[in-house]
């Protein structure tokens, strides 16, 4: 695993999550809870998934991150993201959006657009294709599923962090975090990742959880996808398969300490 950010940096702030156990509040898919709440408590944060659009303002209160995933989209869940987020924006607690699926239907991509525009969000975080289509409607994805490298998004996620003064990250082989002008780079990971549903969904929650507690954002979205990488390639080492690799994947970021970065 390599990383743009010093070892001292990530150090810090895997120390930080695990110390202050941020709550993170979801609004996130069906097909992932479960996996994102483990990985989240996994490494040290408490996790809560709610999405009844009476109780955001309430919940929201008492977070310290609000992650927006749109995997599982109807009316009823955008309206409650747009109410949490602008109960976050109103706390100043860190909003992060992983706008799945951007680019497979244009009534997704206008969801996650609307969203962006209502919730400022503080980090976005996708695949290539997702990234893309943010800035250019006409770019299709394959479903929830790249169709270009991480690379092939880097001028995209510039304009995006611009355009939104968020900070974009664009998960691949190589990750790329930037704000539009700087760019962090994480290599690292192994490709069996790419096999177990939900990797990415659980990346946008572990951002959640570092920005509750790392005021940079930069640094927090680097040292979450450093974390992310740092894990599944210790996991890969010895998994048979994406089953097993599921189970390594979370024993490892549950055993992740200082003395192995």
């Amino acid at each position: 695993m390599k990383t743009s950010i010093s070892t001292d940096a990530l150090s810090a702030a895997i120390e930080a999550v695990s110390a202050k156990s941020p709550l993170v509040h979801n609004i996130t898919n069906f097909v992932v809870m479960n996996n994102t709440a483990n990985a989240l408590l996994a490494v040290g944060a408490s996790p809560v998934m709610a999405h009844w659009t009476d109780e955001m303002a309430e919940m929201t209160a008492i977070a310290n991150a609000l992650v927006i995933n749109i995997g599982t989209l109807d009316g009823n869940w955008v309206e409650a993201m747009i109410t949490a987020g602008k109960a976050a924006n109103r706390r100043g607690i860190p909003v992060v959006l992983d706008p799945v699926g951007a680019g497979a239907t244009s009534q997704r991509t206008a969801a996650a657009l609307n969203i962006i525009n209502q919730c400022h969000p503080t980090i976005i975080r996708g695949n290539a294709s997702e990234i893309m289509a943010l800035v250019d409607a006409s770019i299709k994805s394959k479903g929830v599923d790249s169709c270009a490298s991480s690379h092939d998004a880097l001028e995209a996620a510039k304009q995006l962090a611009t355009d939104t003064n968020a900070v974009v990250v664009i998960s691949g082989a190589i990750d790329y975090i930037t704000n539009g002008t700087d760019v962090h780079t994480v290599e690292g990971g192994h490709h069996i990742m790419t096999a177990v549903t939900g990797m990415g969904c659980t990346a946008t929650a572990i951002v959640g959880a570092f920005a509750a507690v790392e005021p940079n954002p930069m640094i927090a979205a680097t040292a979450a996808m450093a974390v992310m990488s740092l894990a599944g390639e210790r996991a890969a080492a010895y998994s048979q398969g994406n089953g097993s690799m599921q189970v390594n994947f979370l024993d490892e970021l549950f055993n992740l300490s200082t003395d192995k970065l």
